[in-house]
């Protein structure tokens, strides 16, 4: 029996896609492996989103490595990756992320020493109600569309991944039902942006009535909406805050901002200013207490100067927001943002290191303000050191110790918080 193992980075659309091609693959009677050693074949699910440094990286990594392993890579596949893919490993065999469902295909010509490239877009595929292997048990991963609707000027998700592409009301709420039936306990709805959910078809976003369709199935989980950006939130605002209300929502709210000053959001094209998303943050704020704040900013864009740097600087102490990610900007290719007059790379580097000290402290105070809280949380990962990790109500990470086990809910409190998560004694089992 053939064995294969795979390594996924990026998204949890990317998380999602891996899953099903393991389940495609078992389903034909191949063996999926937890680690490399034993595997004929591995599989890297890789991101460019965010560039291809990482990606290649990783290839050259198991390359160097596993030099008689078979290898096939996955993901996120642009064009002008493909020779350098090429000049690390000659034989590498290839599957984008419209192919998925290609893979047992892919493996079997593999298997043969053939070398294959499975790269056309085609018509949309509609990733769910397939087989899964998941890599975590308990968290069902859902996407709700491909592509984007936005063209912002520094991304290549549109290049990659294609129009905005919404699957079924029908298709998703069966695909939660079915993780449901395989004992997940939390539902993650994930995309490029959430709230664009039929958006090619409509004017205002459907993502609403989906989640109230989702929440109406009568079984215990949680629900976890993912990323949303602004321009998109503010048409279903009131009714995104209604459906917050529901306690089977994480209060968790992902809205990336990427820059503090209007000049530069325009460079970016991201259709918003400044004051829409705060008017978001503080509606949320105020209506939903004890939300979670997670947001993403773009360090280091083509001509920022100093003085619109200090504006992000300036935004984030303001709304201090419990995660932010933090990302140097990197040219992708055929982009215009790509075109314009690019920084120093120390620059970039120094801004990033000034923004991540200034919210690493604005974290660690977020957190704090949870001492003492006592409350359930949902054990959803195994921690390291004999540890576990569960999420509260607000999704927020915390790390308990004893004989517990994915999937249990326990009884905690609050006995400190770090930067990055808080600690707890267990109360009741």
């Amino acid at each position: 029996m053939v064995n294969i193992y795979f390594q996924t980075h990026g998204c949890s659309t990317n998380q999602s896609e891996s899953e099903i091609m393991r389940g495609l693959l078992d389903k034909s009677g191949f063996r999926i492996v937890s680690r490399k050693g034993p595997a004929d074949i591995i599989v890297i699910n890789i991101c460019t989103v965010k560039g291809e440094t990482l990606a290649l990286r990783e290839i050259r990594k198991l390359k160097e490595e596993f030099p008689d392993k078979k290898l096939i890579v996955a993901g996120c596949i642009p064009p002008e990756l493909l020779p350098k893919i090429r000049e690390i490993m000659q034989d590498a065999s290839l599957i984008s992320t419209h192919n998925i469902n290609g893979i047992i295909e892919v493996v079997e010509e593999v298997i043969h020493s053939n070398t294959v490239e499975l790269l056309a877009k085609g018509e949309e595929q509609t990733k769910l109600c397939m087989p899964k292997i998941r890599k975590n048990p308990v968290v069902g991963i859902i996407p709700i569309l491909s592509g984007c609707n936005f063209n912002c000027s520094y991304c290549s998700v549109n290049l990659i991944k294609g129009k905005l592409c919404s699957y079924s009301a029908e298709s998703i709420v069966k695909e939660a039902n079915q993780c449901l039936k395989d004992s997940c306990k939390e539902i993650w709805i994930t995309s490029q942006d959430n709230a664009a959910y039929m958006l090619e078809k409509k004017e205002k976003s459907d993502l609403p009535l989906l989640l109230n369709n989702i929440l109406k199935i009568n079984k215990n989980f949680k629900l976890r909406i993912g990323m949303m950006n602004p321009s998109n939130v503010l048409p279903i605002m009131d009714e995104l805050i209604e459906i917050y209300q529901n306690k089977n929502i994480f209060k968790f709210l992902h809205i990336p901002v990427q820059s503090g000053n209007e000049e530069i959001l325009k460079l970016m094209n991201r259709h918003y200013k400044i004051d829409d998303f705060k008017k978001i943050i503080d509606k949320f704020r105020n209506k939903v207490p004890n939300i979670t704040i997670s947001t993403d900013l773009i360090v280091g864009f083509p001509t920022e100067t100093e003085e619109q740097f200090q504006d992000s600087l300036d935004l984030i102490k303001e709304i201090r927001p419990d995660v932010l990610n933090i990302s140097k900007f990197i040219p992708r290719p055929n982009t215009k943002a790509a075109e314009l007059n690019q920084l120093d790379r120390r620059i970039v580097k120094e801004r990033s290191r000034l923004l991540t000290d200034i919210f690493h402290n604005i974290a660690r105070m977020q957190n704090e303000r949870w001492q003492d809280w006592h409350g359930p949380i949902l054990i959803d990962e195994k921690g390291k050191d004999n540890s576990w990790i569960g999420r509260n109500s607000s999704y927020k990470p915390v790390i308990v110790k004893g004989n517990l086990k994915l999937g249990q809910k326990i009884s905690v409190k609050i006995t400190n918080a770090t930067t990055f998560d808080l600690r707890g004694t267990i109360l009741e089992v």
